[in-house]
């Protein structure tokens, strides 16, 4: 299951499918938030979280599931890992944050932003209660999401976790070919799985 950035649309990240399925035989759903291309509703964190709540009712949980955040779809895929943490197999965060409200107060350091913003996508107190294997990837010319919010999301998540440092990627761009990427990602989070929780 995929969710996106804030600059983005499902159709827009129709890449990630073909990348996926090129490496792997996964069924691909990606989420399209309230407010974006034709779905109906105003995009906010709660109004976020309900749809892909929803999305992820819809899921076939005879499977394994994995998660694909996409900069503030990191936010919303971590909401669902620590929501569903014990049908979530394994979870990949792209130009993630720690949480909104530390990158706004970068931006607007003049501003007490942590007090005004609304929406704070705590990515980092959701994945306290999951314990499964999360990658993060994080670009060193990332000027939308410094990449410094992405290793504090890493370095604080206690479970098995893998890094991807590209040092002069943009924002969300991945710094090998997408195959390889994803095959790297795969081989991490199939390697030593625990049993299934009942």
């Amino acid at each position: 299951m995929i969710m996106y950035g804030n600059g983005s649309t499902a159709i827009g990240c129709e890449h990630y499918a073909n990348d996926i399925q090129s490496v792997a035989a996964f069924d691909v759903f990606i989420l399209e938030y309230p407010g974006y291309e034709d779905r109906s509703g105003s995009p906010s964190q709660n109004s976020l979280f309900s749809a892909a709540d929803e999305a992820f009712g819809v899921l076939l949980t005879n499977h394994p599931i994995y998660l694909v955040g996409e900069s503030l779809g990191s936010g919303v895929a971590s909401f669902l890992a620590g929501t569903y943490s014990n049908k979530i197999a394994g979870v990949v965060l792209i130009s993630p944050f720690n949480r909104l409200t530390d990158v706004a107060q970068n931006d607007f350091p003049q501003l007490p932003v942590r007090s005004l913003l609304v929406d704070r996508f705590p990515s980092d107190e959701y994945l306290r209660h999951y314990q499964g294997k999360v990658g993060v990837t994080v670009d060193g010319k990332d000027t939308v999401v410094p990449e410094k919010f992405g290793l504090r999301l890493y370095n604080g998540y206690a479970g098995p976790k893998k890094l991807w440092e590209f040092p002069n990627g943009g924002h969300c761009g991945i710094g090998v070919k997408p195959p390889e990427f994803w095959k790297e990602a795969f081989e991490f989070w199939q390697t030593n799985l625990p049993s299934k929780s009942k």
